[in-house]
């Protein structure tokens, strides 16, 4: 058990911040996870109105540190090139 006011103030701040990462990347999943959908459906004209939302939020997660900007950078990029040669 932490004795110090500072120590356990961070701990507060530790919980609250990983609480809100991990909001953002459950967000971020669901929307890779229908972004995979709509390119095994075939939807290929709503995958590309959708890729903009997908590419918001990877960078959004990016920028606040949630995942590596690199991460982001390549997730932009398989699914880029999925959306232009669907399987």
């Amino acid at each position: 058990m932490p004795r110090r006011r500072t120590s356990i103030k961070q701990q507060r701040k530790d919980k609250t911040r990983h609480l809100r990462n991990l909001k953002v990347k459950q967000e971020l999943k669901k929307t890779l996870k229908k972004f995979q959908a709509l390119i095994s459906t075939k939807k290929l004209d709503e995958a590309k109105a959708f890729l903009g939302k997908v590419f918001s939020q990877l960078d959004k997660a990016a920028k606040k540190k949630i995942i590596h900007p690199k991460t982001a950078y390549r997730k932009k990029s398989r699914l880029a090139k999925k959306l232009t040669k669907p399987a």
